[in-house]
């Protein structure tokens, strides 16, 4: 066929009748064709306004994409208004008020285009079409990418916009499609912009990035609803609403973004489900004006890089977080102004630098079956009018568990405040508050203290460890009226006494307070006194390297792990030594890989191990910290190095056993999170060598090949120790040792029953090894109790001994 020319088959009911022809133009090959026919266009450069209004196929030659260009010097280069085919065409466009790509009825099959122009709009769809788009591309770096308007709606599965001068899609007039699988980029406007009454626009498995404008826009009473989309690297917010939107977002994720991860505005609803937020320089949710309402289940947000808080609500707006997750931010959650309101519900608030929740201007703010840890200020009430309620909520190590001040009157019933570094509650500057049924405990201050004559209400509240004392009720001054101050009513402490208020306050004691609990009232105390005395708990003792290698050596079988172990420990002891004579100490890698059987004392020689270390001040408390897949892995982006870092950090000073660690590195892994656990494991033991001895275990041929699969994780380790199987004599004397522990002699013939059985018993992979002969003992001393419970005035003999017929039947 010859280049610039046009194949046309025409297609008649029997096959007979099928024929080709060929057209010098386009134009004239659309006009002869009929229904179903298929035009095929020589490879070339086609300077033709096209309009396709019959049910055809237009398509480039097979085995040459691109090689088809539509080129008009102006209008419309395509326009599409019927249900036609309209494959492996490249189009482009001059003219800044036209589209390149027209599809304005029908419900067209477009697919493998490629749209290079700059036009007003790349693609764009109107009224009653109904496209289904596959796999194009549109580079329009001077319009919109992709237009939905009018009514307009249809399918875009893995399409691309690669550029655009504005919107990367645009959705208005009741347009409403649906994308698939699509990725929206560098455009200078919105990424994803709906807007107007009746407009909608779907999205599933898309990516929004290097926007100039926000990645997602839904305006003026438009609705969207995202799964499994991507919003990141924008450089203004991530998704914005604004008067009356609706928006749902599903198992998306919104990261990178400078400003708001989210913005609401003006009655705007948004709906997060499972869905991450993260990487945010302002709010990661700024939640604005009356009638506005996000309502957040199963959403993590964290990782701010600015100085906001997380979650921002003001102006009579509405918050809902439930089952969330909010951490490592400065502040996590604000509400501010009269009308606004924040409900949280089951949730998560950590490693926040400075206040977790805060309620000012009049805001309510209502949190059940919460927990609070690691911020400066668990819950600040600042002002009149603010308040809500605290219920069931825990709130560990923070600098001060709750404070209420200037007028502020929250509820707080159940909470416990656990090792504040100064007080668990503190209520200042007119601050009211009712407390009811609270505890604090292991306070660095008071655990309640209540200055400047507050109004404040405490009910069977109790504190335990608090070194300044467990309440404090400063006085009001002499200017205070009458009325003013606590009222204390069953409440208990673990110190010598309650302080009382001072004359111009009020407490309100029970009438049967015991001695045991609360003690008589003592005097008021002066300056001079200083904190009460508190007892503290004594350390535990640790033992010599000696004395645990001992233990060691005591245990059944494991000759070779104990060679293994006792090399290891005279290297770290004789390096030790050189050093402290001025000489270089060989370099030893304390991490180890156990390999062996379930069961074999892998935990147990690690835990001696770790206490070895500390014993030779290798390690500062040689503790062990037993973690597995389950507490490494997260089960979203994100999650899992927020797991690994809290455990290794759990490990600090002492041992890492990580137990079946070939889990993390599954032989059809895919998109597994246990290589973001291995990364991050492989990260900490090389910024913090010194602190964590980590020790990985598992089966043998299992852990062979995870070691070959991640060679950085291999290099971290030292040696391989394994594990044999106990033989048949090891498990018996595993089963006199139990018995001698338990105060049961075997019988005469037991041993030798306890031999035979244990040759015979399968050893397959359920097979316990030490916990095989465990749990023999336990049946044999079952059988055994069955058997003397029958005997109505049994001997000693009858009461220790274990016979061979107490042997349970084999498996």
């Amino acid at each position: 066929m010859a280049q610039g020319t046009v194949q046309v088959t025409h297609t008649g009911t029997s096959r007979w009748r099928r024929r080709t022809g060929e057209y010098a133009s386009l134009a004239a090959a659309l006009e002869a064709a009929a229904e179903g026919d298929v035009l095929t266009v020589a490879p070339g450069t086609y300077r033709e306004n096209l309009v396709v209004q019959r049910s055809v196929t237009l398509r480039g030659p097979e085995g040459s994409p691109g090689s088809v260009r539509i080129a008009p010097l102006d209008g419309v280069p395509l326009t599409v208004r019927a249900s036609a085919v309209v494959q492996d065409l490249h189009v482009e466009g001059q003219d800044s008020a036209a589209p390149a790509l027209l599809v304005e009825d029908g419900a067209p099959e477009l697919t493998d285009l490629r749209i290079v122009t700059r036009s007003a709009s790349g693609i764009e769809v109107r009224g009653g079409a109904r496209p289904t788009v596959r796999r194009c591309t549109v580079d329009n770096p001077a319009g919109i990418g992709i237009a939905v308007l009018d009514g307009g709606g249809g399918v875009f599965e893995e399409c691309e916009v690669v550029s655009a001068g504005q919107a990367g899609v645009a959705v208005r007039g009741g347009g409403h499609p649906r994308l698939e699988r699509c990725r929206i980029h560098h455009a200078s406007g919105v990424g994803l912009s709906a807007t107007g009454e009746n407009s909608a626009l779907e999205a599933v498995g898309c990516e929004v990035y290097e926007t100039r404008g926000s990645g997602v826009q839904i305006t003026a009473r438009a609705t969207a609803h995202l799964t499994d989309c991507d919003v990141h690297r924008t450089t203004a917010d991530g998704v914005t609403l604004d008067t009356d939107a609706v928006l749902t977002l599903a198992d998306c994720r919104i990261h990178d973004i400078p400003e708001n991860a989210v913005d609401l505005r003006s009655r705007s609803v948004l709906t997060l489900t499972r869905t991450t937020v993260r990487k945010f320089g302002r709010n990661g949710l700024s939640v604005w004006d009356p009638g506005t309402r996000v309502d957040a289940n199963q959403c993590e947000i964290f990782d701010s890089t600015g100085d906001y808080p997380a979650v921002w609500v003001s102006d009579g707006a509405t918050a809902v977080l439930d089952s969330c997750r909010v951490h490592d931010v400065p502040d996590a959650l604000f509400v501010l102004d009269r009308g606004s309101r924040a409900d949280v519900v089951d949730t998560d608030i950590s490693q926040v630098r400075n206040t977790a929740v805060s309620v000012s201007d009049g805001a309510t703010a209502q949190l059940d079956d919460c927990r609070i840890r690691d911020a400066a200020t668990g819950a600040w009430f600042r002002d009149h009018g603010s308040g809500g309620t605290l219920n069931n909520c825990t709130v560990d190590a923070t600098q001060t568990g709750v404070i209420v001040t200037k007028g502020a009157d929250p509820t707080i019933e159940r909470c416990t405040v656990d090792s504040p570094a100064e007080a668990g509650f503190y209520v200042s500057a007119g601050g009211r508050g009712t407390f009811l049924g609270c505890r604090v405990t292991g306070s660095g201050g008071y655990g309640f203290h209540v200055i400047d004559g507050c109004r404040t209400t405490l009910k069977k509240c109790r504190t335990e460890r608090c070194a300044r004392g467990g309440y404090e009720f400063a006085d009001a001054g002499p200017d205070a009226g009458p009325g003013t101050g606590p009222v204390v009513e069953d409440c208990t402490s673990d110190e010598s006494g309650l302080k009382p208020p001072t004359a111009h306050e009020t407490a309100v004691e029970t009438a049967s307070q015991a001695a045991s609990v609360l003690g008589a009232i003592p005097v008021q105390r002066t300056a001079e006194q200083g904190p009460p005395v508190t007892a503290t708990e004594p350390e535990k003792e640790s033992r010599t390297s000696k004395a645990v290698l001992g233990e060691l050596d005591a245990l059944v079988g494991l000759d070779s792990v104990k060679r293994e172990v006792r090399s290891l420990i005279d290297m770290i002891e004789v390096g030790r030594r050189r050093q402290q004579a001025g000489l270089k100490a060989a370099s030893v890698k304390r991490h180890l890989v156990f390999t062996g059987s379930p069961g074999t004392g892998k935990t147990t020689v690690a835990r001696l191990y770790g206490e070895i270390l500390a014993s030779l001040g290798v390690l500062e408390k040689g503790h062990l910290v037993e973690v597995s897949r389950v507490d490494l892995v997260g089960e979203h982006i994100g999650s899992t190095a927020i797991r690994t870092q809290e455990s290794f950090d759990k490990a600090r000073g002492g041992v890492l056993f990580i137990d079946e660690a070939y889990a993390l590195s599954p032989e059809d892994s895919g998109r597994d999170f246990g290589k973001e656990a291995i990364d991050t494991l492989v990260k900490l033991m090389e910024d913090h060598r010194d602190a964590v001895v980590v020790i990985v275990a598992g089966y043998t041929a299992e852990m062979e090949r995870f070691l070959s699969i991640n060679p950085g994780v291999a290099s971290r380790f030292s040696r391989t120790i394994t594990f044999s199987d106990y033989n048949a004599e090891e498990l018996l004397r595993i089963v006199e040792q139990q018995a001698e522990e338990h105060e049961y002699r075997l019988a005469e013939g037991a041993s030798e029953g306890l031999t035979k059985y244990f040759t015979a018993i399968p050893k397959g992979a359920a097979f316990g090894n030490g916990r095989t002969a465990r749990q023999t003992f336990e049946a044999m001393v079952e059988r055994h109790a069955s058997r003397v419970a029958q005997v109505e005035e049994p001997s000693t003999d009858d009461l220790t001994l274990l016979y061979a017929e107490d042997l349970p039947e084999l498996p």
